[in-house]
């Protein structure tokens, strides 16, 4: 009735129980599951996956503040359209008025990088300065985003750019660019002297960007399309031509 411990059998149970744990260390070791963990290559994508969603968010953004506004702009819109949620919002920006400093700062950014890059400092100055011209012109044309964008900050009184450090600093550089074309053109008998660079970048921008700003107004006042491609084409050449005449001596 009684069981009795019997040595034998408690050896070898114990002896089976010692082998079964050495055979699971050794199953461990061959599965790679004891090694210790060297390579995490997944993490390595992570970076730049986050980094596409910092563009998605900025792209989508771009589209809802041209389209309606900083108080029109939804955050939830942005998300949907980013395939994001909220929280990486405010990661990347830090919430909806960071998020619209950076469009702006974004459409900006593109113009000025673009006009650096042409190459005006091995024409003749009257020919860079229309080559700068027709890059701003055009530009503008096919980024109405931008010009929805500046109308609405304006009518904010530039509320949020002020906030932005980067604008000013991309902004300079184009200044003396023209400067040093307006300079040239000065020794080299082409140009009159004295035309602030400022002042003639403002009415190149005026040229490409006043008659789109305001063109559902004004086409309804004169009775004209403004925004027909033979309008525009032909407003290019009236402004190409009095810029020229402004600039000759």
């Amino acid at each position: 009735m009684f069981k009795r411990n019997v040595p034998g059998v408690s050896l070898m149970a114990s002896s089976q129980s010692s082998l079964t744990s050495a055979d699971r260390k050794a199953d461990k070791s061959k599965s790679g599951h004891g090694r210790s963990p060297a390579k995490r290559r997944p993490r390595a994508a992570a970076k730049p996956a986050l980094e596409g969603t910092r563009e998605r968010i900025l792209r989508a953004a771009i589209g809802e503040f041209s389209e309606k506004g900083y108080s029109g702009a939804r955050i939830d819109v942005i998300c949907r359209v980013a395939r994001a949620n909220p929280r990486m919002i405010y990661h990347y920006f830090g919430g909806k008025d960071h998020l619209y400093v950076a469009v702006l700062e974004q459409l900006l950014g593109e113009l000025r990088s673009e006009e650096l890059k042409l190459d005006v400092a091995h024409v003749a100055p009257i020919d860079g300065m229309m080559q700068l011209f027709e890059f701003t012109y055009d530009h503008f044309g096919q980024h109405p985003e931008l010009i929805h964008l500046l109308s609405g900050e304006n009518l904010l009184r530039a509320r949020f750019l002020r906030k932005s450090v980067k604008t000013p600093i991309v902004a300079s550089p184009l200044i003396k660019l023209i400067d040093q074309l307006l300079r040239r053109g000065e020794r080299a008998g082409d140009f009159r002297r004295g035309i602030d660079a400022l002042h003639l970048y403002i009415a190149m921008v005026g040229f490409a960007y006043f008659h789109r700003s305001n063109a559902h107004t004004l086409s309804v006042i004169f009775q004209t399309d403004l925004l027909t491609p033979d309008w525009q084409a032909e407003h290019k050449r009236c402004a190409r031509d009095m810029l020229a005449s402004f600039l000759r001596r």
